[in-house]
């Protein structure tokens, strides 16, 4: 019932967005991607664990593995440069309104979301080619419900140093970088906004208020499993936090966008009538 709700409700905000000319701006195109992201995301992951739940247990050739591994992460490394060009624009649209138009056009739109997903598909493909490398045995049991990347290399009979302090390269400028970012814009929109009028202000941090609580959720539990050792006796506490940001960020998403958004709840209202 999650899943479906998940897909029906990101699918709703893409066909609001599509056939609501008021939403025809670039916050509501970013807010397409992101939705898009979250539908491929909890995709990849929850159908085969719904059926390796009902059938308790199944298994995967080290390909499959490797396949949902490369798209997950992919999905997840361009959802977090996504929502920083999603603080970015609200960066422009508060604290530059006179010159947004002009710096926020369609083609910088189209560049920057293009950026977001070759960077996290390129990214990933060098990765996933070194855990292609590994040698693992024959025989092999993850525990856990998808193939993340802890999970494969604690099989793996190879040194995994390499590949160990590529990863903490990569979540850099995939995680570490793109969330100062967003600190910093939401830092200069606070101030924006504390030296507007009330009824203004108000709107803006209602305006600003779904994204942030969705950064927040979305790069503390990444922040959890990729950074933080969870070993040990915190195994348990890993397939939690993995699985909040693989089904749980996706499901609120569209819940916290509509019930947080003016413009999409007036769309809402227009297109079911």
């Amino acid at each position: 019932m999650i899943y479906i709700t998940t897909i029906c409700g990101n699918l709703l905000v893409i066909i609001l967005v599509i056939f609501t000319k008021n939403l025809h701006c670039p916050m509501y195109f970013f807010l397409t991607q992101l939705t898009t992201l979250d539908i491929m995301v909890t995709s990849d992951i929850v159908p085969y664990m719904l059926h390796m739940v009902l059938n308790n247990g199944s298994s995967l050739l080290l390909s499959e593995c490797l396949m949902q591994f490369f798209f997950f992460s992919s999905f997840e490394s361009s959802e977090c440069l996504l929502l920083t060009v999603m603080s970015y624009d609200r960066y422009l649209a508060i604290c530059h309104p006179l010159h947004y138009s002009s710096k926020m056009s369609p083609t910088l739109c189209s560049t920057l979301v293009i950026i977001a997903w070759l960077f996290g598909f390129i990214v990933i493909s060098f990765q996933t080619i070194n855990l292609s490398q590994l040698q693992f045995p024959r025989s092999n049991i993850i525990d856990h419900f998808f193939c993340e990347f802890d999970p494969i290399i604690q099989l793996s009979t190879s040194s995994t140093l390499y590949i160990e302090t590529v990863k903490i390269y990569i979540c850099i400028p995939v995680i570490l970088l793109p969330f100062l970012i967003i600190v910093v814009s939401y830092g200069y929109i606070v101030h924006a906004i504390l030296r507007m009028q009330s009824a203004v202000g108000q709107k803006a941090f209602k305006t600003c208020g779904s994204h942030l609580m969705v950064v927040f959720i979305f790069f503390g539990t990444l922040i959890c499993i990729y950074l933080v050792s969870v070993n040990g006796n915190a195994v348990i506490a890993r397939k939690l936090c993995s699985l909040f940001y693989t089904m749980g960020t996706p499901f609120i998403n569209p819940i916290i966008y509509s019930l947080r958004n003016t413009d999409i709840k007036n769309a809402f209202m227009t297109f079911w009538k």
